[in-house]
């Protein structure tokens, strides 16, 4: 249930960093809102899922999802560069989190 919480966490953090691009410095009503909910929610849920793991795997994870959630959504929504190099890092950030995944031993 914890790694379910986790998840949920860091869905909830990417739609978070997202809605911080659309708000644009909280001038926009509905992408603020939804920044500051979906904020609330990943903390919430991460504080939830930290009763049960480890701290330092919770973070690393939810941190991980959140860094490679925008990074793709950077690519597919904003345009930013997809060249090798960045591919082969948002790899490497997603190999750490099934690392510390396979190595938790909840």
């Amino acid at each position: 249930m914890a790694w379910i919480l986790l998840f949920s966490a860091g869905i909830a953090e990417i739609i978070f960093a997202l809605s911080l691009k659309l708000n644009e410095g909280f001038t926009k009503l509905w992408p603020s809102v939804v920044t500051c909910v979906a904020g609330l929610c990943s903390f919430y849920l991460l504080m939830l899922a930290i009763k049960t793991l480890p701290l330092g795997t919770a973070y690393a994870v939810w941190t991980g999802m959140g860094a490679v959630g925008i990074a793709v959504l950077g690519i597919i929504l904003f345009k930013e560069s997809a060249d090798v190099c960045r591919i082969m890092s948002i790899s490497l950030v997603i190999m750490g989190i099934i690392g510390l995944k396979l190595t938790e031993s909840h």
